[in-house]
């Protein structure tokens, strides 16, 4: 008799974590959640997604603020 071959398991891909409007995140989640549990507080599981899209939208106006002044360089007087 011929033997059968085995099918192998293939596992599903477990869904992405969500990412703040489809963009990459721009933070550190673990130095985030390490810093406010130092401060004795807990996150929220939404609040990193808030932080990310604050930190995006500081830097937009930092380089609008750049390209406004002729720049190419985001210097810290800009944020």
């Amino acid at each position: 008799m011929a033997k059968k071959k085995a099918k192998k398991k293939v596992a599903k891909k477990k869904a992405g974590r969500k990412k703040s409007q489809g963009q990459e995140p721009l933070i550190v989640a673990s130095k985030i959640k390490a810093y406010i549990k130092a401060k004795g507080l807990m996150t929220a599981s939404d609040s990193l997604e808030a932080i990310n899209v604050k930190v995006r939208a500081m830097i937009d106006e930092a380089a609008n603020r750049t390209t406004s002044n002729r720049r190419s360089t985001v210097k810290p007087q800009d944020l």
